[in-house]
């Protein structure tokens, strides 16, 4: 870690234009990660950074300090060359979409991240699959620069920590995360109002929706498989919103006797978007072999068929992995 962190540091000094990116369909860890970094460049570097997202921000996390540095990557021309690039919380390459092009074109690329999928795609690769959050990685780094957090950018980092660990209930709630939560409470985060303000504001449209989708789930397998489909149809329904789909699967994975849960979701280009959620099961092959990716029993997928044939098609791989 220690020859990573001075070299991305380094760069950081030499670099006259920086941006960071987060995947698409961007969660608390690759939001909080990015708006960590910015911060961090900005008041110990003196330099302006431009953090980018993909797709669509969802609004749970508008209550992020400096939320509003965002901007959508395709609002930046791509023939625009950056000295630097760093990908944080990005499994693949691919999951940068538009802005694949203009990472690739950075001078120097970093590539910061805790799936064990990630086949370090940077020219520097900082990847701790250990890690409970991209969060904690940073944070160390920080460290190691000798750089105290400030009370914004800890916000950010506990962001990172909270939602990675399922609010600290999943398995990757480790000592370490308990500690790095423990510090950065220290800075002055208050666990109670990150808690609220990213888990309790949700408008009645949103509960109303995820209310309809736990409905509908379809068990099999005598209640070890748990499966929702929602449509375009579902989400004008209920004026849903991309990240009104946040959490559902979680709650699937609740049920008992359920060893996988899995939301798919229609995309616009019609094809499917898959959320994969087990208590005891690997997923990361079965999101492997749809070409996705993720953790150990937290995984996602993009299958390029129409919804009801991703359906049969996952069911049958789940099935088959259960056997």
């Amino acid at each position: 870690m220690e020859s990573n962190s001075q070299e991305l540091k380094r760069r950081i000094e030499t670099a006259e234009n920086i941006i960071i990116f987060s995947h698409v369909s961007p969660d608390g860890d690759t939001l909080g990660s990015n708006l960590a970094l910015n911060i961090m460049i900005e008041k110990y570097f003196n330099k302006k950074v431009q953090s980018v997202y993909v797709g669509k921000l969802p609004n749970m996390y508008t209550y992020l300090p400096h939320y509003e540095r965002f901007i959508n990557v395709e609002q930046i021309d791509n023939s625009k060359k950056y000295d630097l690039a760093i990908a944080v919380d990005v499994a693949a390459k691919d999951r940068l979409v538009f802005g694949v092009e203009i990472y690739d074109n950075a001078l120097f690329k970093v590539n910061i991240d805790h799936h064990k999928t990630n086949i370090g795609y940077g020219d520097l690769n900082i990847i701790e699959a250990d890690s409970a959050c991209v969060g904690m990685i940073l944070y160390k780094i920080f460290k190691d620069w000798n750089f105290d957090v400030p009370l914004d950018a800890a916000q950010c980092l506990y962001t990172s920590l909270m939602t990675d660990t399922g609010g600290f209930k999943y398995e990757n709630t480790t000592p370490e995360a308990f500690m790095l939560a423990a510090e950065l409470v220290k800075i002055g985060v208050s666990p109670n109002k990150e808690y609220r303000a990213c888990y309790e504001t949700k408008p009645q449209s949103m509960v109303q929706f995820q209310a309809y989708v736990v409905s509908n789930t379809v068990f099999y397998d005598n209640g070890k498989i748990a499966f929702s489909k929602i449509t375009r149809a579902d989400m004008s329904k209920y004026n849903a919103e991309d990240d009104y789909t946040e959490g559902i699967v979680e709650v699937l994975r609740t049920s008992k006797d359920v060893e996988i849960a899995a939301i798919l979701k229609e995309t616009k280009e019609g094809y499917t978007k898959v959320s994969l959620r087990s208590k005891t099961v690997d997923l990361t092959p079965i999101a492997t072999d749809f070409g996705g990716g993720g953790h150990k029993f937290a995984a996602g997928c993009t299958i390029k068929k129409p919804i009801a044939i991703a359906f049969e098609k996952l069911l049958a791989r789940v099935q088959s992995e259960l056997e």
